[in-house]
């Protein structure tokens, strides 16, 4: 998994203590954690981009409304991760929304200036920051790609594999990934119905090829899922 595996650890686990302005002595000012109810919007698509936000607690909803009001969501991002990001690449208007959910979600906000002013003084920092931005668009990209030429099944399935070269942790020759996704979550993030995703997921435990219950996934052999 290499590159990518670092990258997760710097996006989930190092960036919060990292960028916290809590925890960052040159940010003399006094920062708040924001605190969210349950589907209770960050932010909404028209607003101005100047804050990042990183989530102390909970999770984020990532997604934007097609000209009919059906909702896209593009990411669900947990404890430790970053959102809001694409501010620091030139976005001067919120082009998706962001919305807590779990009860209890906890951000905690920087602004523009204050995370330009880290990067400046901090290149490997900067390149982390770009580099995190860089992979999220080749997702979607992905994901675009996904919807439109492949089938529910496969889509699934590249989630899944794409959430274990990720996010996965090899015990053995199997891949463990912790997830609090539900499988109405998952659906969402494949453009396919919770339905779909519970049969095809069945279908996959039957045939031995993964495990999972409400905590994790288990794939027993990622090269050969499918």
């Amino acid at each position: 998994m290499g590159d990518k595996t670092a990258l997760w650890y710097f996006e989930s686990v190092d960036l919060f203590n990292v960028l916290c302005p809590h925890k960052v002595k040159e940010i003399p000012d006094l920062h708040h954690f924001n605190e969210y109810k349950k589907e209770e919007f960050v932010y909404f698509p028209g607003e101005p981009s100047n804050h990042v936000y990183m989530i102390a607690e909970g999770r984020v909803k990532i997604g934007s409304y097609t000209e009919d009001g059906k909702e896209v969501v593009k990411a669900i991002l947990g404890k430790g991760e970053l959102f809001g990001e694409l501010s620091l690449a030139g976005e001067d208007q919120r082009t998706d929304f962001a919305m807590a959910m779990d009860e209890g979600t906890s951000t905690c906000p920087m602004s523009i200036e204050d995370m330009q002013g880290l990067m400046k003084d901090d290149k490997e920092l900067s390149f982390k920051i770009f580099k995190l931005i860089g992979l999220r668009i080749k997702r979607l990209e992905r994901k675009v790609e996904s919807l439109v030429f492949k089938d529910a099944r496969t889509r699934i399935i590249e989630f899944l594999k794409d959430m274990a070269q990720n996010r996965g942790q090899k015990v053995g020759f199997e891949t463990l990934i912790r997830t609090k996704l539900t499988h109405k979550d998952i659906a969402s993030l494949t453009g396919t119905s919770r339905q779909t995703v519970t049969t095809i997921l069945n279908e996959l435990k039957e045939q031995n090829q993964i495990n999972f219950d409400r905590r994790r996934i288990l794939i027993r052999d990622l090269q050969t899922l499918g």
